[in-house]
């Protein structure tokens, strides 16, 4: 197996970093939402960053076979199918311009409006009403094209696809089931892409991915154990405080 790993010089700490990685994956995809930001700089600390996206991409189509698998029932497919057009347009910009960005310029910008669509949006619930934004035409298509963009450039969709769901004030299981019919379709999309565009996925990485399989499903159960355990109210709330977090994550 060391031969076939030669391309990646991994240490022990690596390889507990990964597993680390693979277990909060997991976790964010059933049901905690944010915590898997830290992945996102860890795993581009190891492999470098578009070679990171090459490793990681794998290891969230696993996780998200198990989030569709136990809320797929709680999807509320309005709002999905209403971002997933403009998700795709941003997937595809996104390639188009792909290695002539400058990822931290533009992690720095999406963390920018991250932080401010959920000012945005705070307002917006506190008026009379609060629906202004969830039910304005270009809302559905600026989160899509964010989300797309920001996925496919460096796996940063999470934050900037909860505040979308958040202002629609979907309860604690039809978010995490509309996000796992989002980022599930997403990503599969994304797949093909970086094969055969960007060339970093190849035997050595799928090997890793094999490797992390045991930890996915470990941090999946995790988080499924965990989202019983909030309360609705605290859900909400505690999804906020975590995005919040994350944005300010991106910037690192």
């Amino acid at each position: 197996m060391s031969g076939i790993l030669s391309n990646f010089s991994l240490s022990g700490i690596h390889w507990w970093l990964i597993a680390l990685c693979a277990i909060l994956v997991g976790m964010s995809k059933t049901g905690v939402p944010g915590v898997s930001m830290v992945v996102v700089p860890v795993m581009a600390m190891i492999f470098g960053g578009k070679a990171s996206t090459g490793v990681l991409l794998p290891i969230l189509i696993t996780a998200d076979f198990f989030a569709v698998l136990f809320y797929h029932r709680h999807a509320e497919w309005k709002p999905l199918l209403k971002a997933l057009p403009w998700a795709f347009a941003g997937l595809f910009l996104a390639l188009w311009i792909g290695t002539g960005v400058n990822d931290q310029q533009f992690k720095h910008i999406i963390a920018a409006t991250v932080m401010f669509s959920l000012v945005l949006m705070v307002w917006n619930d506190q008026k009379k009403g609060g629906n202004e934004l969830p039910n304005s035409p270009w809302f559905a298509a600026l989160f899509g094209i964010l989300g797309g963009f920001a996925t496919m450039i460096g796996n940063v969709a999470g934050p900037v696809f909860a505040i979308y769901l958040l202002a629609l004030h979907l309860t604690k299981k039809n978010y995490i089931g509309t996000t796992a019919w989002f980022f599930a379709i997403i990503n599969l999309t994304k797949l093909p892409m970086q094969y055969f565009v960007w060339n970093n996925i190849h035997a050595e990485s799928l090997l890793i991915d094999l490797l992390a399989i045991p930890f996915v499903v470990l941090g999946a159960y995790l988080g499924i154990k965990a989202v019983h355990a909030i309360k609705e109210d605290t859900y909400r709330w505690a999804v906020l405080v975590i995005t919040f977090i994350s944005a300010l994550l991106i910037f690192l």
